[in-house]
């Protein structure tokens, strides 16, 4: 089945009109937009020049300067957001915070290039995004506007550069999802209001790391691969695409669960996504479409960061899988172990 795009452009979409134009949130938004646009031409540069992109490295090995394409996109971002209403950008391509115009209204946190190391395999990248408010910058430190305070996000989204290119966009009025039309270059609306189901028998997560989880995670992934045989009576199906972008557009369009919690391992012991600019802006996302997302704990949404580039564990997805998720990550609530598996779930006693 072909979906039918509706013909409303972003503009349309916004009501902007020449009698009305943007607001000051909506220009950043129609912004970073247009960077995404030009990003999913950037990928597709060596197809159309002639240029070469090495998939081992992800460098142009064409041109007057090689680089990195994560770079590449942290630039062109930059670039863009400097010509709209933007005070300053987090960026995970940046260690330090970027200041662009310190009387702007709005700031913005970035994951330019998400899930990179799946350009070798051709695999789902993106942009992720979210936009809050700026500080007045002559009685507070710009890091204010990210740190320290429980996020204002007034609008979030993610583009996911695939076999299509797809924006998906929230301005705290449910979740849109819009396509990018090569002829026009612009964004049209593809579904309104997306719905996520509240039930799910999806789930994903990199088992290789099963032995640094902690075990109530153990115990709930056991009886998700026992399915029907196991505590909960039902079949499960795993998915793992290595890329945030994938992963949420994936749940949201068929519903599912996303687990990457703490684990043991050197390094992760407070997570491995950064929640300034991974971990919110796709809970906001995802609550906005009716899911839910947490640390494995708490609401990610009620974090206030302490740090620029702080990492987090992050569950998010169908509301009653993550709740269901949360009763077996805090262990001392963990239902007891499946029979089928035991104390070291699906690969005990394997000589391991």
């Amino acid at each position: 089945m072909v979906m039918k795009l509706s013909g409303q452009t972003l503009d349309s979409y916004f009501g902007i009109t020449p009698k009305t134009p943007a607001t000051a949130l909506q220009a950043v938004l129609l912004t970073i937009a247009e960077a995404c646009a030009l990003l999913a031409d950037e990928i597709e540069a060596p197809r159309r020049t002639g240029q070469a992109l090495d998939p081992r490295t992800a460098i142009y090995t064409g041109g007057d300067t090689p680089q990195v394409l994560d770079a590449r996109a942290h630039d062109l971002v930059i670039d863009s957001l400097s010509k709209a209403p933007v005070q300053s950008v987090a960026s995970e391509e940046a260690a330090e915070l970027v200041i662009l115009d310190p009387a702007a209204p709005y700031a913005v946190a970035t994951d330019p290039l998400d899930g990179s190391s799946n350009i070798a395999v051709n695999g789902p990248i993106g942009t992720i995004f979210s936009v809050v408010d700026g500080v007045d910058m002559s009685v507070s430190a710009p890091l204010d506007a990210f740190v320290g305070n429980v996020p204002a996000i007034r609008a979030a989204g993610m583009v996911i550069f695939g076999p299509r290119t797809t924006l998906v966009l929230s301005t705290g009025d449910g979740t849109d999802v819009f396509q990018l039309c090569r002829e026009s270059g612009d964004f049209v609306l593809e579904q309104s209001k997306v719905v996520l189901s509240h039930d799910t028998s999806e789930f994903a997560i990199n088992l290789s790391n099963y032995f640094s989880w902690d075990v109530g995670t153990r115990r709930y992934v056991d009886d998700l691969l026992a399915g029907s045989l196991g505590e909960r009576g039902v079949d499960f199906n795993m998915r793992w695409l290595a890329a945030l972008v994938g992963e949420a557009y994936r749940i949201l369009v068929r519903g599912g669960i996303f687990l990457y919690p703490t684990d043991s391992r050197e390094g992760y012991a407070e997570g491995r996504l950064r929640l300034i600019y991974e971990a919110q802006p796709v809970a906001f996302l995802i609550e906005q479409a009716g899911g839910a997302a947490t640390n494995g704990d708490i609401r990610v949404l009620d974090i206030a960061p302490s740090s620029l580039h702080q990492r987090t564990g992050l569950t998010f997805g169908s509301k009653n899988e993550v709740a269901a998720a949360a009763g077996y990550q805090n262990a001392s609530t963990a239902p007891s172990v499946s029979p089928l598996f035991g104390e070291r779930g699906l690969f005990r006693d394997a000589g391991i």
